[in-house]
């Protein structure tokens, strides 16, 4: 087993290679960030593959992955760590951001504007050409290991007022912009992943893409790549396809009847 800093990385390893169809120069220019020990922002739309991408580059660069899913009551102590009462004495936890700063992984923060404003400061000097993590609580400033990377992930399309990222976060980071696959490798993906044949496939994508273009009426996210998925696993465990697409896509959607009822009807088209 591999220890770094007296942390075991083990668990934190990808083990056999996430399947990852490239849309286009994204894994290199991952790369070359990673060469200049940059951190990147993936933006694009929920459900299109960053997290699967972010895992597939831990593993094609041998590095140990700790991702966070963020969310609204994620404070700075949930990342950074906290004293414990352990067998009547107080002992320190790191937290999963401390945890990568000091082995030397990939630190993921999937959908960072759901976490709280003062929780994301937390990361600014780790982002920087400083690349140091402060914990307050024990007075300690940890150096990044030298493999250390941050890599966040948030969804433009949810952008409001409340929920953008601020600037002083954002220009700290280089970005990689993701959107769904072209049709062509997307059926790929879906077949592959949803263990469906090649026109089953294509059925699938060419209704996700009916759906995405329907966006402005009124639906707030187009049928990700991987509902589709779902779709298609379920499909492949004998759910008749258009019982499958509304478990897996109508219905995950939204809840608005007559938005519903276009979808099932866009469903009762294409199968």
């Amino acid at each position: 087993m591999t220890h770094f800093h007296g942390i075991e990385a083990e668990p934190y390893r990808i083990h056999s290679e996430p399947f990852y169809l490239a849309s286009g120069r994204e894994v290199a220019l991952f790369e070359a960030a990673y060469g200049a020990r940059l951190p990147v922002m993936l933006k694009g739309p929920t459900g299109c593959g960053k997290t699967r991408f972010v895992r597939h580059m831990a593993w094609r660069l041998g590095l140990p992955l700790v991702t966070v899913a963020c969310h609204e009551d994620l404070f700075a102590s949930d990342l950074v760590g906290r004293y414990l009462l352990r067998d009547g004495q107080t002992v320190w936890n790191d937290g999963p951001l401390s945890r990568a700063v000091r082995m030397g992984a990939i630190c993921y923060l999937d959908e960072i504007v759901e976490a709280r404003k003062d929780t994301t400061v937390v990361i600014h000097p780790l982002t920087d050409d400083r690349r140091l993590l402060t914990i307050d609580k024990k007075g300690e400033i940890v150096p990044a290991h030298p493999d250390f990377m941050m890599v966040i992930s948030y969804n433009p399309g949810y952008q409001s007022v409340l929920k953008d990222l601020k600037q002083s976060t954002r220009q700290r980071f280089v970005a990689l912009d993701f959107d769904y696959p072209d049709p062509e490798r997307e059926a790929r993906i879906v077949a592959r992943e949803g263990a469906v044949g090649p026109d089953i496939a294509r059925q699938l994508v060419d209704l996700g893409t009916r759906i995405r273009s329907i966006r402005e009426h009124g639906l707030a996210e187009g049928a990700s790549t991987r509902l589709l998925i779902y779709a298609a696993r379920l499909m492949a465990g004998g759910i008749a396809p258009a019982e499958a697409c509304r478990m897996a896509i109508s219905q995950p959607l939204t809840d608005d009847d007559r938005l519903l009822e276009t979808l099932n009807d866009l469903i009762a088209d294409s199968f």
